[in-house]
């Protein structure tokens, strides 16, 4: 199955187990009814953009959509295939893009607090790209293999080259761009679960 046929049957999935219309989920993304009933049908490619916009509405991560049932990442290696036949030049088709930013999920992890998402991340030379918020108290950590990224608060935005790291909020709009070339990195986005409510 492809990537955007298994993204499009959980995305479905979550929706209904959420008790949300289509047209519920639309008016609450700001994503069009049309749009999203391609994408539950497997039939339009997915946007970075466009999943966190499902995602945040629905009050998860963006994991949730980017993982089998089981929690296994879409397009992750057959057995006995390393994690680098999804990473390198090539294969990014098991990634989803952006406006600047390809990332391939690598790792989710849950326990009682929060979610971590991990994703091997390129960012595209010359390109800039300004992401919505996302759900609240979610925060986004980045460590850069090669390049240099500005990043994080577009008022304050930080810069990060080969080995150093950058981190920021990202329960308000934040910036990815690589003004000076590719950025190769690894980025951890932390969901802070919300609190059980008292029975």
């Amino acid at each position: 199955m492809e990537l955007n046929e298994r993204v499009g049957r959980r995305l479905r999935q979550l929706r209904e187990e959420r008790g949300l219309s289509l047209s519920a989920l639309a008016r609450q993304s700001g994503t069009g009814k049309a749009t999203l009933s391609e994408l539950e049908a497997g039939r339009r490619n997915p946007t970075l953009e466009t999943l966190y916009a499902l995602t945040t509405a629905l009050g998860i991560a963006l994991s949730a959509v980017l993982t089998d049932e089981d929690g296994t990442p879409h397009g992750s290696p057959g057995p006995g295939l390393p994690l680098s036949a999804v990473l390198t030049p090539g294969a990014e088709r098991a990634g989803i893009s952006g406006e600047a930013v390809t990332a391939v999920l690598t790792e989710r992890f849950e326990d009682a607090d929060a979610v971590t998402d991990v994703f091997r991340i390129r960012i595209r030379a010359g390109a800039r790209q300004e992401s919505a918020a996302h759900i609240p108290g979610t925060e986004e950590h980045l460590m850069v293999l090669a390049g240099t990224a500005v990043v994080g608060d577009p008022a304050a935005p930080q810069t990060a080259g080969p080995g150093a790291h950058a981190s920021w909020s990202a329960d308000r709009a934040h910036l990815y761009s690589a003004p000076h070339g590719d950025v190769e990195a690894v980025l951890f986005v932390r969901y802070r679960l919300a609190a059980p409510r008292p029975a």
